[in-house]
Order: structure tokens, then sequence, then C-alpha cells
């Protein structure tokens, strides 16, 4: 999953509820012009987009906060980054010829 995927933030809840509202609206529109059956196909498809979303949005207590996925990318980076040079951690059959 994407870092973005991960975090579901403001900006993602007002975007649900744009889609949301989106949605209603087409069916309205459709409705009073007697074409709400006629257009399947596009209502199919923006109802799952709404579904997948909601989908997300149910879950989001699972996704971490913005702060938090911070956090996790810099714990992450420095552990990439960090490494012990301890002697004692050494294996002796993996060193050099001795001189």
């Amino acid at each position: 999953m994407p870092d973005g995927d991960q975090v579901y933030g403001a900006k993602r809840e007002e975007r649900l509820i744009e889609l949301l509202r989106t949605l209603a609206a087409r069916i309205e529109e459709l409705d009073q012009a007697g074409q709400l059956l006629d257009a399947s196909p596009e209502l199919q498809r923006m109802l799952g987009d709404a579904r997948s979303e909601l989908f997300h949005y149910e879950v989001r207590l699972t996704y971490d906060t913005p702060e938090v996925a911070e956090g996790r990318r810099i714990v992450d980076e420095a552990r990439r980054e960090f490494t012990i040079d301890l002697p004692e951690d050494d294996e002796p059959w993996r060193q050099g010829p001795a001189d």
C-alpha cells in the first residue's frame, strides 16, 4: 500500500464527502430527467468508487495519523542508515587473512 493510502486525514474525508454529494446530485439529475435506469453503467462505476472509499473510511482507525506516519518514516530512515561496528560481533570466518 503506498504511504499516502496509509493515512486517512481531513483532506481525504473532504474528498469522500464531495464524492458522495456528486453521486447524490447525479442520481437526482438522472431521476428528474427520467434516465435513472438508462445510466446504470455510469451509476455502477460511481457507486463502486464511493463504496471503495467508504470502506477505507470505515477502516481508517487502522491507518496511521499523519504524525505517526511521519514518525514511522523517520525511524525507518534512521534504521537504514544506522550500523553498529563492534569487533566482538565480527564473525572470524569472514575476516580477511591476518597480516
